[in-house]
């Protein structure tokens, strides 16, 4: 999409931006120690640490790409928020208080804690990075995308802001300045995420979303004469007919700007009806991209997506007026809402996107089907791919190693306890708000259709720049505070794990200290290369995939050696392992990674984008199996005893 660049939103950012690097400065001189780097000393109150919890927990995925998925698919994407939330139990009554009581700095400390086993140091350590860094990825992504409306910069150069800032923070003050950091934005969303609901509710629903504050795309429909090599538009020549997937589509052009139109309306009308589209092609030479025929300085591709009949108390009307909650679901219900769809396709050597509008029926937003097949058209493959997903996040959250070490930061073994209640009771309403933030997107004309992830922010922007500002800074801010997680947390793998216990070195806390930062650094280079590499991808869907990993690798080692005393250090380390290579070789074979290494994902290997199912079955069947055949450790480490 083509963006403009508020002055005043460059202005909020470069403060937030100040203001953190500050708070790193002054929680600096407190992290001289590997507890008080690692872990913060364990001074964090259990309120603090609840709202950090959800700072850290509400990450890119769940303000961009949760709203982003909201606004495209509808109710399926609040899946997502309930599997997130659903997760927060099995933390809560399983995993709190007994992780507190067995770790010191780190997940491995406590799967390790009665073995001492380099076979756990080892691969706990490599899960908590690889966890990590999958994590990152959509951290960075949405990094990138919110850079592009705020500064006007490149995607590549809002990851490397992010990177860079994030790897000071770390590097600076470790887990204090990023637990206050996590804090204050966690509050910050909370809040403005609030205010932005109220702004939509009494806003209600509109045909005509207002001009004055965002940039509504008009589209032009024509009456074309014949049909097929008959085919005649009145100012236009026609170049040539494709169909894409079942779409048919026509290139026309006028005084020599490229146009795209459907060939057929929804309902199968043969009406020209004009198309978004992208040409990635050349010019002497140089590889550019063209937004509807022309460049992107003539500004010609703005949001889209709006109501296309609003139905209320059975007559059908032009506007709402102010809405109530409820008032707003129902009525979405019994409407309908213009949604953009994709297409890509060849045109000789230049690569064509278009996006054409398909007028879904609010029932069918507000229900699950339009991106999980798990009723009309399901196939056993899709019914197993939202098992799958909905397991994932349902697991993944007691597993994920940046959300584990946050009970390191409290004093006790209770703390632990409250501060999850706090933290659900948080994390819970926002997800609420989401609902009504996606839907608010999809109906007010504000989707860039290139980047979902975009929906929340844009919607800000349609009741005004001040809003957007801020929203956008806060969303900036809810990045800064996860990768600061997830970098102490992989550098707490590296230092401590890996260095100083598996190696065997032995560092001092200064030493170690040290480790913690260099291996800060090389996270963050890893993280900026990744996070250009998977542009464009939506958050949430990667985020489903560290989450699918995390509970692969991490969940059955944690349950089985709390609650089953069979458990060996073998059982564990092999549970990791397979966990781990279950999950990747999914990942990395499916149709979604094949479409990404440019293949057909018709022609993947299986139809399985979210592996937990198979992967965490297979991990800890692994486990009971090899525990059960090396019991004889268990009863060697009970004669040390």
């Amino acid at each position: 999409m083509i963006y403009g660049v508020s002055i005043f939103a460059i202005m909020l950012f470069v403060v937030f931006v100040l203001f953190v690097l500050g708070l790193s400065f002054y929680f600096a001189r407190k992290a001289k120690s590997a507890d008080a780097y690692f872990a913060a000393g364990g001074t964090i109150h259990w309120g603090v640490n609840g709202i950090a919890f959800a700072g850290d927990y509400l990450s890119a995925a769940s303000f961009l790409g949760i709203c982003g998925m909201i606004a495209t698919v509808g109710y399926d994407g609040f899946l997502y928020s309930i599997g997130y939330l659903a997760g927060w139990i099995v933390a809560l009554f399983l995993v709190a208080e007994p992780l507190k009581r067995l770790g010191k700095f780190t997940f491995t400390d406590a799967l390790d804690h009665k073995f001492n086993s380099k076979a756990i140091q080892l691969t706990a350590a490599i899960s908590t990075l690889i966890v990590s860094i999958f994590y990152l990825i959509p951290q960075m992504v949405g990094a990138g995308a919110l850079v592009t409306p705020l500064l006007g910069l490149p995607h590549w150069v809002g990851v490397v802001i992010v990177g860079t800032i994030v790897v000071f923070i770390v590097a600076t003050a470790g887990m204090t300045s990023t637990t206050y950091v996590q804090f204050i934005k966690g509050g910050l969303l909370i809040v403005f995420s609030t205010i932005l609901t109220i702004y939509i509710f009494n806003n209600g629903l509109t045909l005509t979303p207002d001009s004055k504050n965002q940039e509504y795309h008009q589209f032009i429909t024509l009456n074309p004469t014949g049909s097929g090599d008959d085919l005649t538009v009145a100012d236009y020549n026609v170049v040539s007919q494709e169909e894409v997937k079942g779409h048919k589509f026509v290139k026309l052009e006028k005084d020599g700007i490229i146009r795209w139109f459907s060939l057929e309306d929804e309902k199968g009308t043969p009406v020209l009806k004009e198309m978004l589209s992208t040409t990635e092609t050349k010019v002497d030479g140089k590889k550019i991209k063209l937004y509807n025929g022309e460049p992107k300085a003539n500004a010609k591709f703005f949001q889209v997506g709006h109501m296309s009949k609003i139905i209320v108390d059975g007559k059908e009307v032009s506007e709402t007026g102010a809405l109530g909650p409820f008032k707003f679901l129902s009525t979405i219900e019994k409407s309908e809402i213009v949604r953009f769809q994709k297409s890509k396709f060849k045109d000789g050597e230049n690569s064509i996107t278009v996006w054409y509008q398909n007028i879904t029926s609010g029932k069918k937003m507000m229900m699950p089907g339009l991106k999980f097949k798990i009723g009309e058209g399901a196939t056993p493959w899709s019914k197993l791919n939202f098992i799958s997903l909905m397991l994932a996040l349902f697991m993944g959250t007691a597993s994920l190693p940046h959300i584990l070490i946050r009970y390191y930061t409290v004093k006790s073994q209770k703390d632990a306890r409250k501060s999850t209640i706090i933290a659900i009771a948080a994390i819970g309403g926002f997800y609420v708000l989401t609902l009504f933030m996606g839907l608010g997107a999809a109906a007010n004309g504000v989707l860039d259709v290139e980047s979902s992830n975009m929906s929340g922010p844009l919607l800000a922007k349609a009741f005004g720049i001040g809003l957007f500002s801020i929203i956008s800074a806060i969303a900036f801010a809810t990045i800064l505070g996860t990768v600061s997680g997830l970098i102490v947390a992989s550098s707490g793998a590296i230092a401590h794990d890996l260095i100083d216990r598996y190696m065997g070195k032995n560092l001092n806390d200064k030493d170690k200290v040290k480790a913690g930062k260099i291996a800060a650094f090389a996270v963050g280079i890893v993280a900026i290369g990744l996070g250009i590499a998977f542009k464009g991808m939506n958050v949430s869907f990667l985020v489903g995939w560290a989450f699918a990993v995390a509970a692969s690798a991490n969940l059955p080692a944690i349950l089985m050696l709390l609650f089953w005393k069979k458990t060996t250090a073998k059982g564990i380390a092999s549970s990791i392992v397979v966990g781990i290579v279950g999950a990747l070789g999914i990942i990395l074979t499916s149709p979604t990674m094949w479409d990404r290494y440019g293949l057909d994902k018709a022609n993947a290997p299986h139809m399985l984008d979210n592996p937990a199912i198979i992967s965490f079955t297979l991990a800890l069947v692994t486990l009971v199996v090899v525990s059960l055949i090396t019991q004889k450790d268990n009863d060697k480490l009970k004669k040390a005893e």
